[in-house]
């Protein structure tokens, strides 16, 4: 008698290593499984290795040692067409991710290529817009849209071909606050499993249930966001303050004293 196969990981990292060319060693044997339908927070320094740890989700970087796997996927070469389709990557600078005339065509590229027919692209530019809420947006240059807005369009090339997982590097970077609630108010309404890679701990507190902690390259803590985002000796080793929420209201600045003699 055999019992059901258990559900893959949506993400499976196993003792991933990565040097760069220059000998600086990113990431340590990271080890890191993200379950289906998960909202995860990857919090850090700068140089902790956030980025590089993303960009082996889809194969932009190729370890040192370890495996990667994605929906069951180890990410080989054979496997990397496969995973790229399950993982929709929205990168910190999305002028990094829009390269066509219009926002249609952004939006558009990943389903062309899943060779669907026209009327389907069609449905899923137009869905995935309405999504980030720039319906209307089609005939718009990407190149002249607002900070948000790309980011935006971004993410809506990405939701356009259903990727299985979202991978966001700073999706709240260099946004004004407005904006900011957009996107945030955008990943709260989407079901699926997303990684989000963040210095803003105010977004992993309402969209993460779960947050990792990266410093030099090693995973320093995993857990509850609730909880370890109210560690501040922790926090403060690594570099990190406690979420804004968190922190009160600013204290008064003091007046000097008066050393004057008399």
């Amino acid at each position: 008698m055999t019992g059901d196969r258990p559900t893959p990981a949506a993400i499976l990292i196993e003792r991933l290593s990565f040097r760069y060319p220059d000998g600086v060693e990113a990431l340590r044997d990271v080890t890191l499984r993200i379950e289906p339908g998960e909202k995860v927070a990857l919090v850090g320094p700068n140089g902790s290795g956030k980025s590089t740890l993303l960009r082996h989700l889809t194969g932009l970087l190729t370890p040192t040692g370890g495996q990667v796997s994605v929906m069951g996927l180890p990410l080989t070469t054979d496997n990397l067409t496969k995973v790229r389709r399950s993982v929709g990557f929205v990168f910190q600078d999305a002028d990094d991710q829009l390269f066509c005339p219009t926002v249609l065509e952004d939006v558009a590229f990943g389903p062309l290529h899943l060779g669907l027919s026209t009327d389907e692209v069609v449905r899923r530019v137009r869905d995935s817009l309405a999504l980030v809420g720039l319906s209307g947006h089609e005939r718009r240059v990407p190149q002249k849209l607002s900070s948000g807005e790309k980011t935006l369009v971004a993410l809506a090339t990405v939701l356009s071909y259903s990727a299985d997982i979202l991978v966001l590097d700073e999706p709240s970077a260099s946004l004004d606050p407005r904006n900011r609630r957009r996107v945030m108010g955008v990943l709260a309404r989407l079901d699926g499993t997303q990684l989000i890679a963040t210095h803003d701990l105010d977004l992993a507190w309402d969209l993460c249930e779960r947050t990792v902690l990266l410093a030099d390259g090693r995973i320093i803590a995993d857990g509850n966001t609730r909880e370890l985002l109210t560690r501040r000796d922790l926090l403060e080793t690594h570099g990190l303050e406690l979420p804004l929420m968190l922190q009160g209201p600013a204290a008064e600045p003091t007046e000097p004293e008066s050393h004057s003699r008399k």
